[in-house]
C-alpha cells in the first residue's frame, strides 16, 4: 500500500465540502450514471474502465447510454475524467467498483471482473481510502473475496482502508427514479466502514438505508430481482393457463388489480431480459447450494420464463396456420430487439431467442428497432428496417416483442395482414393475436 503524507483535511471534511476525489471503476449502465451524478454534485470524478472505446467516449463527451444524454456533460469539463490506467487510484479519496457480474453457462456467477478490479485497486491503493463494491453479486463476496484481496496490500480494514457495499439499483430508461432519487442500501465491513460509506452516498442520494452487514445488503439486492423474476414467471404461467382456458390473461390481471391491498400486478411477455432479473436470482440459488439448500421456486421461475420465447414462436406458428401459411418462407417483421422499451440494451433479450427460433424454422426475418440499429446473432449481422407503413404491409406477420414508444405513437396496425402481440399494446382486431 502506498504511503502518503497526512492530508491537511479529514476524509469527512473533504466529502462534506465536495472536495474529495471520487473514482468509479466500470463505466457501464451503473458506473457512468453514478460518475455523472458525483460530478454534477461538485466532486472531482475519475472513471476507470478497461474498455478504451468507453473511455474515449467519456473524454470526448459522447453518449452511449440512454440515461446519459450528451447534454449531461455540459459544465463538467473540469470535474469528469476517464482513463484506463489504474495508477489513478492512488490519487482518490474514495472509489466504487461497478463492474459486471455475468452468469456462466452453468448458471454460476462469474466474479472474474470483480476479482480483477479488486486486484488492480489493491496494487495502487493508499492509506485512508474508502472502497465500495456496488456490483450485484452473491452473498459473501465483499468480505470473502474483495476484503482478502485488498488486505494483501498490507493494510487493515477499518484502520488503513475502509470497505463497504452499496448495491446498484439502476433501472435504465426510468424517467421517475434516478441515482439521486432511488433509496440506497449501504453496508460496511466495520462500523467505521459503514459510516464512511453512508457519508459518501448521502452527498448524492436523497435516502440512505444502512444495513447491518455487507451480506444483508448483497442478499437484499438479490431478493429485489428475484421478487420480480418470480412474479413475472407467475404472470407468464397465468398466460399459459389462460391460453388453455380460452380467456385473456391481461383481463384477468386487470380484474385482480382492482383489489386495493395484497396484490401487485405483473404482466406476461416473451420472456426476461437485461443483466439483472434473468441472471441475479441464480446468484442466490448458486450460493445456497453450498449450504445444502435447493431454491426450488427460483429454479421453477427460471424454467417458466426461459420457455416463453418458444411459446411465442408456437403462437406465431398457430396464427400463421390459421391463415394457411407455414413459418418457412413467410415474411416476418419483429418489432423490438431491446429487452425493454426505449433502451439500447439487448442483453439476455428474449426477442433474440424468438428471432433465432424463427430463422431456424426457415422464416424470412426482418426486424425494426429504433434503439438497436444493428445486431449480431449467431455470427450473422442484422440491420433494423425503418418503421413505415410499407414495411408493415410487406410482412405476412408482424410480431410485437418490445413496446418502444415510437411503435405506439405511430401505430400502423391497420396496415398489417396479421399481428402477434406479446405485450398487449395492439388494439383487438380480426388480424391480431395476443399471447
Amino acid at each position: 500500500m502506498t504511503e502518503v503524507a497526512s492530508p491537511a483535511t479529514t476524509f469527512d471534511e473533504r466529502i462534506a465540502s465536495r472536495h474529495a476525489r471520487v473514482g468509479i471503476v466500470g463505466l457501464g449502465y451503473a458506473g457512468l450514471p453514478l460518475a455523472m451524478t458525483f460530478a454534477e454534485a461538485g466532486f472531482d470524478v475519475t472513471g476507470l474502465d478497461v474498455n478504451e472505446e468507453r473511455v474515449r467516449a467519456v473524454q470526448e463527451r459522447r453518449s452511449y447510454l440512454v440515461d446519459v444524454p450528451v447534454e449531461r456533460y455540459g459544465g463538467l469539463e473540469e470535474r469528469l475524467h476517464a482513463t484506463t490506467a489504474y495508477e489513478a487510484v492512488a490519487d482518490l479519496d474514495a472509489l466504487t467498483i461497478c463492474v459486471p457480474t455475468p452468469l456462466s453457462k452453468t448458471r454460476s456467477p462469474d466474479l472474474s471482473y470483480i476479482v480483477s478490479a479488486a486486484e488492480s485497486v489493491a496494487t495502487n491503493m493508499r492509506d485512508g481510502q474508502l472502497i465500495v463494491l456496488q456490483s450485484t453479486t452473491h452473498p459473501g463476496t465483499t468480505e470473502e473475496i474483495v476484503l482478502p484481496t485488498l488486505e494483501r496490500s498490507g493494510g487493515r480494514v477499518g484502520q488503513d482502508f475502509f470497505l463497504g457495499y452499496a448495491p446498484e439499483r439502476v433501472d435504465p430508461g426510468n424517467k421517475h427514479y434516478s441515482v439521486k432519487t432511488t433509496p440506497k442500501l449501504v453496508a460496511g465491513v466495520t462500523a467505521e466502514c459503514l459510516r464512511r460509506t453512508q457519508l459518501l452516498y448521502s452527498q448524492i442520494v436523497e435516502t440512505i438505508i444502512p444495513c447491518s452487514s455487507p451480506m444483508v445488503a448483497e442478499t437484499a439486492k438479490l431478493h429485489e430481482n428475484t421478487f420480480r423474476a418470480v412474479n413475472i414467471a407467475l404472470a407468464n404461467e397465468l398466460a399459459l393457463m389462460c391460453d388453455r382456458l380460452g380467456i385473456s390473461a391481461w383481463e384477468v390481471i386487470e380484474a385482480a388489480s382492482t383489489k386495493p391491498f395484497g396484490f401487485l400486478p405483473h404482466y406476461p411477455g416473451p420472456g426476461l431480459g437485461g443483466d439483472c432479473i434473468p441472471v441475479v436470482p441464480h446468484f442466490l440459488a448458486w450460493r445456497l447450494r453450498e449450504y445444502g439448500y435447493s431454491a426450488q421456486l427460483i429454479d421453477a421461475a427460471h424454467e417458466i420464463n426461459a420457455s416463453m420465447p418458444l411459446y411465442v414462436v408456437q403462437k406465431i406458428s398457430d396464427a400463421l396456420n390459421d391463415a394457411g401459411r407455414p413459418i418457412k418462407g413467410t415474411r416476418l417483421l419483429l418489432l423490438g430487439m431491446a429487452y425493454k422499451a426505449d433502451v439500447h440494451d439487448t442483453r439476455e433479450s428474449p426477442s433474440l431467442e424468438v428471432m433465432r427460433q424463427l430463422l431456424q424454422r426457415g422464416g424470412e426475418i426482418s426486424y425494426c428497432d429504433p434503439w438497436v440499429p444493428q445486431l449480431m446473432l449467431d455470427g450473422q449481422l442484422h440491420e433494423s428496417v425503418e418503421w413505415t407503413p410499407e414495411q408493415v404491409r410487406q410482412a405476412d406477420c408482424v410480431v410485437m416483442l418490445t413496446q418502444h414508444r415510437q411503435f405506439l405513437e405511430q401505430p400502423f396496425w391497420n396496415e398489417a395482414k396479421l399481428i402477434v402481440d406479446t405485450r398487449n399494446v395492439v388494439p383487438p382486431g380480426a388480424n391480431v393475436r395476443h399471447i
